[in-house]
């Protein structure tokens, strides 16, 4: 299961109501900020969230909109000392525009007093653990080294209550150890193995953010049988040339490829000012029915189909 919240659901320009490119992405304790574009921290204050946890960014690409607020974060983390460091993962063009904007105007001419890890990242998986593989892939956008990120919660193994019962095996530690995929003996002597109390994995969530894009024809595989897709949809299909020229899609472009990939549910993020979200909302619906055009804090759950 993934929790996540829209922080930033704006294109280029920030509106009264909606702020530059930003969500965050949550998994057990575990927080991943995907872009930060100027004012995300104050955002983060406003939803609730606050500071402290957060040490690792995903950037979709090098455009400003989306990382020109990391500087600030970067020295209220240093200046807070909320947490031990941030390591941010991006292409090499967003990695040099963090580290200029880092080392020339947050700090110029000396070190941060904090740890800021750079992590250049290619296609494939970039972070894993027990529970959790994210993967990075490539988007185009207007020429720019552009990525989108999977995230994955690996399957997990579960006990079949009526095994455990037949065997007579009891709530608590023996279970735990069974879950984790050791053999225990019970005190009449009888030696239970996972193999004969667990079922077939139980499948994990499934969560695909894509940043700004402009095609989707490379991306139906990557988002297929995904619980949840994230993307952009900057125009409505009236504005299609202008959407192509300048390497956004439109509405019915990101519904179109979610009814295409067999997504769970849709959610439309960097959107323009110049339409009413009611507009957005019908041309992607006419489409696939699972659409939804975020807004600012809003927060989603996304769990396995």
């Amino acid at each position: 299961m993934f929790e996540v919240v829209f922080l930033g659901t704006a294109a280029g320009v920030p509106s009264v109501d909606r702020g530059l490119p930003a969500l965050l992405v949550m998994h057990g304790q575990r927080r991943f900020l995907v872009d930060c574009g100027e004012g995300t921290q104050r955002q983060l204050l406003r939803s609730g969230l606050g500071l402290r946890r957060l040490d690792r960014v995903l950037l979709t690409h090098a455009h400003l909109d989306h990382l020109l607020g990391l500087g600030g974060l970067v020295a209220t983390l240093a200046l807070l000392q909320a947490g031990r460091g941030l390591r941010v993962h991006g292409g090499a063009p967003a990695l040099r525009a963090v580290g200029s904007l880092v080392s020339e105007v947050v700090w110029p001419g000396g070190r941060p007093p904090f740890e800021l890890e750079s992590v250049l990242i290619a296609p494939g998986t970039i972070i894993e653990d027990d529970d959790l593989r994210i993967r990075a892939f490539p988007v185009a956008h207007r020429g720019a080294e552009a990525f989108g990120f999977a995230f994955e919660q690996k399957a997990r193994p579960r006990l079949l209550p009526d095994r455990l019962a037949a065997l007579g095996v009891p709530a608590g530690p023996e279970r735990r150890r069974l879950l984790a995929g050791k053999e225990i003996v019970l005190p009449d002597g009888r030696r239970i193995t996972p193999a004969d109390v667990l079922g077939p994995p139980r499948p994990g969530a499934r969560l695909v953010v894509i940043g700004d894009a402009g095609r989707t024809d490379e991306l139906i595989e990557i988002a297929r049988g995904a619980d949840a897709l994230i993307i952009e949809a900057t125009f409505l299909e009236r504005d299609a040339e202008m959407a192509a020229a300048r390497g956004h899609l439109t509405a019915a472009q990101a519904a179109r490829l979610a009814r295409a990939a067999d997504v769970g549910a849709l959610y439309l993020t960097h959107l323009s000012g110049r339409y009413q979200q009611a507009e957005i909302d019908a041309e992607a619906r006419a489409i696939f029915s699972g659409a939804h055009v975020a807004r600012d804090f809003d927060r989603i759950t996304v769990r396995a189909a």
